[in-house]
């Protein structure tokens, strides 16, 4: 006979079935909202399940047209008046395209950081390949310390939930190097506010990062910065394609990141050399605290960040405006404005401008779109089903999903995009788009497929002046419960316009388009349970 079910491993095997779930969630979050009017402090609160609050679109005003490096300032600039703005070389970004490229490019520059090595992640695995990461870093701190006043310094932001799962995690990776360089070492996890009282008590630890991440990937040494969607894991270094982009000796732009993961840092749990984990002398806790308190103090010391840059690079181009190059020309024809989405924080400047982006997009536009979890919120749904630019949307195909062979009910979470995937192709039928509106699915024997982002190409012109690339995904999640962060880079450079080009051709050389027989075909039958509690589910993936 079997041992009888203890209430706690009763309870988490009710919670891994998605529709329990979503009404325990339902249940909790009323409960504890009544609750916490009550004490007068916050114990669970949860973005919304089905409702989608629309942030109030950006104002913009620019000329209909344009031509050369004014005319492309004034057909986005308007980012400038809710972000900052930075100006740079178009010869000093450079496009990575392999996982190989990405990995070996980090080891190079560890190696040789004199002052500062950033690492802004979701996690940080345990294999060999990581491993090798952090005795790059273990090495270059080594180096620093035959200096007698050693400056390098060595900062970690992950988040806390997938940072510690397991015994084996990205923590016990990174506390030897904490317990021998305590004074040039710091780790910080970042837990969301959204997971606290009974629900994190409850939830199983598989799941708990469904409730909400630290998901920006930003990877800074000294003045040079990578931007990106992969985390810091061996598929992302070997066979889990993403896109990466390598910004060279740009002070302010790493100078920038820096203080933004920093201030992230600052209101997460600060890591101890004895595995321990406390909040910094002053700061609200995340799920012990009041939560408004919490995400009010925040969203202050993250806007601080942003609205010092804004100010310091307006001021810097006004002056650099009133003092031209001897040849007249304008020095740095590439710009970059950093895009940041923490909705349980209240910031949603990436959201705000991301719809203004789509909005604007005119009949002679063509936007590239690539998601690895195609999961459009209403808003931008809509957005591309109204819209008069054309669209090819990217998008991995059931084996290419990082779901794909999962265990348990993760292993359903592919026949769930191919479920939404055809529910958006069915929209576009319906209205009459397929003309417009075009689907494609990556296929690539072996690996995975992370990328996302956009490249747009306007005017009739062959090549992309404008690119969103980071570490959101366009869905719910990146928009409602995540932290995340991308960069819209544009440029009138044609090296730079050149190789985004060719990185979104190379993606999508690997893909085929969808059509009706696509759904039909057997590796894309969707069981029904699954759609039933797709709509039910899918903003938590």
């Amino acid at each position: 006979m079997a041992a009888p079910m203890t209430w706690k491993r009763l309870v988490f095997s009710a919670y891994s079935t998605p529709a329990f779930s979503w009404v325990f969630t339902r249940i909790t979050d009323r409960f504890f909202r009544t609750h916490d009017r009550r004490r007068g402090s916050a114990v669970l609160l949860l973005a919304p399940l089905l409702a989608e609050a629309d942030s109030a679109p950006l104002a913009s005003s620019r000329p209909p047209g344009f031509t050369g490096v004014e005319g492309l300032q004034s057909r986005f600039h308007w980012m400038a008046d809710h972000v900052p703005a930075f100006r740079v070389p178009g010869g000093q970004i450079h496009i990575l395209h392999s996982p190989d490229e990405f990995y070996q490019a980090m080891k190079a520059r560890i190696k040789t950081a004199k002052s500062r090595v950033v690492m802004a992640s979701l996690y940080l695995g345990t294999g060999p390949l990581e491993q090798d990461l952090v005795d790059c870093m273990e090495e270059a701190l080594e180096r620093s310390q035959e200096d007698h006043a050693p400056d390098l310094k060595v900062s970690f932001l992950l988040d806390y939930t997938r940072g510690s799962r397991g015994k084996h995690n990205s923590r016990t990776m990174l506390l030897p190097l904490l317990q021998r360089f305590p004074d040039q070492m710091r780790v910080s996890l970042y837990h969301t506010p959204d997971l606290r009282g009974l629900l994190r008590l409850l939830v199983p630890e598989r799941f708990n990062e469904t409730i909400g991440v630290q998901h920006i990937k930003a990877y800074l040494f000294d003045n040079s910065l990578i931007i990106s969607g992969a985390n810091l894991s061996d598929s992302y270094f070997t066979n889990r394609q993403d896109r990466y982009v390598l910004l060279e000796d740009c002070e302010e732009v790493a100078d920038f990141f820096s203080e933004l993961v920093g201030a992230v840092g600052d209101v997460s749990l600060q890591l101890q050399p004895d595995n321990t984990v406390h909040m910094m002398e002053g700061m609200v806790h995340p799920y012990k605290g009041n939560r408004a308190e919490f995400s009010a103090s925040a969203q202050k010391r993250i806007m601080e960040v942003v609205n010092m840059a804004r100010v310091r690079q307006s001021m810097l181009e006004a002056e650099c405006s009133e003092v031209p190059d001897s040849d007249g020309t304008v020095p740095n024809d590439t710009w970059i404005f950093p895009l940041m989405q923490m909705k349980p924080l209240g910031i949603y400047l990436d959201e705000q401008i991301t719809k203004q982006l789509l909005i604007e997009a005119g009949g002679d536009s063509i936007i590239y779109l690539t998601s690895g979890y195609f999961n459009l919120t209403r808003t931008y749904m809509q957005l591309v089903l109204g819209a008069a630019a054309d669209y090819r949307i990217l998008m991995a195909s059931p084996e290419v999903n990082g779901f794909f062979g999962a265990k348990g009910v993760a292993g359903a979470i592919p026949e769930a995009y191919v479920h939404l995937a055809r529910q958006f192709y069915n929209k576009v039928c319906q209205l009459g788009q397929q003309s417009r509106v075009h689907l494609h699915e990556y296929h690539r024997p072996d690996w995975t497929f992370h990328a996302k982002g956009l490249w747009y190409y306007v005017g009739g012109r062959d090549r992309p002046c404008l690119t969103l690339i980071g570490s959101p995904n366009f869905g719910y999640r990146s928009v409602h419960r995540d932290l995340e962060a991308q960069i819209a880079i544009v440029t009138e450079n044609e090296e730079l316009q050149m190789q985004l080009q060719q990185e979104q051709e190379m993606l999508y050389q690997s893909s085929t388009q969808v059509s009706n027989s696509t759904f039909n075909q057997p590796d894309r039958h969707v069981k029904l349970w699954v759609k039933l509690v797709t709509p039910l589910i899918k903003n938590f993936f």
